[in-house]
């Protein structure tokens, strides 16, 4: 390990002060490193030239990390400065020994599926992302409904009219996903959900995907204006009628610093009180 990429989430106050007690640790380990601000939607960054990233937030900011470093198999060491930290499950008293365990070869991984979406208009890619967490089509409002067309393997799945429609990672299936009625998916697992937002169907349920699934939406005609699509919260890009959204699992996954399947569980009894009857 030569370099290291230092992620601090500006609206932390605590963030700036673990960075540079994390930077001279580095530098008494001959590592370099490099700062690099995050407000909570900045443009994507070139993270070539690294070895390994520090994420110090919350869990939003593991997913800016993610997205870029993945692109290049860079592990995130994520530490967190949030409320729920699902992800980010480095907690900042244990830092130190955790970054000496990970420089020493001895920290735990875990591969996270990742999706890797893509905007079609009139047969030229115009967007592409990839996302730890979901990827959304709604209104910027959320007010007005849209008629969505679903492809599976090029066969008809479905044809929605919705306040919009997550497609979520297991990952993300414990954020927006979650909150719509979508099912928990263990993190270990390579598959997707979809998740309709209020459908006018009754019939219109979560889907969980198996990995070689690809989905393609067509925006349809309908009365809703400013269509957007977004990605883990934090890049939307703006869609119109005919638009044709492709969504398949990505080959690289985000490869997390000392983070276990044990650790989600725990997470999810104690901060999603997912543990059945009061003071189970």
């Amino acid at each position: 390990m030569k370099k290291a990429l230092i992620i601090i989430n500006v609206s932390k106050e605590e963030s700036m002060t673990l960075a540079q007690k994390i930077a001279r640790y580095l530098e008494k380990k001959g590592i370099e490193h490099d700062f690099l601000s995050f407000d909570g939607f900045v443009d994507n960054t070139d993270f070539k030239g690294y070895d390994f990233v520090v994420s110090l937030g919350g869990d939003g900011t593991v997913l800016y990390a993610a997205r870029n470093a993945s692109k290049y198999g860079l592990p995130v060491f994520p530490v967190n400065l949030g409320e729920f930290g699902f992800i980010a499950s480095v907690q900042p008293e244990e830092w130190e020994k955790e970054l000496k365990s990970f420089l020493d070869g001895k920290s735990s991984f875990e591969k996270r599926t990742m999706l890797k979406v893509d905007v079609i208009r009139d047969g030229k890619k115009i967007y592409s992302s990839l996302s730890l967490n979901d990827a959304v089509i709604s209104t910027q409002r959320g007010v007005s409904t849209v008629m969505l067309s679903v492809k599976r393997n090029n066969l008809p799945l479905c044809n929605l009219k919705a306040d919009g429609l997550i497609i979520a990672t297991p990952t993300g299936s414990t954020a927006y996903s979650t909150a719509a009625g979508g099912p928990i998916v263990s993190p270990d697992l390579e598959a997707f959900v979809l998740t309709p937002l209020n459908s006018f169907s009754l019939s219109s349920r979560p889907v969980v995907l198996s990995p070689d699934s690809k989905l393609e939406v067509t925006v349809e005609k309908s009365r809703a204006k400013d269509l957007y699509f977004t990605v883990d919260g934090q890049e939307p890009f703006q869609i119109k009628v005919g638009d044709i959204i492709t969504v398949i699992l990505n080959k690289k996954k985000a490869k997390l610093v000392a983070c276990s399947t044990e650790k989600f569980y725990n997470a999810l009894r104690s901060k999603l009180n997912w543990s059945g009857v009061p003071h189970a």
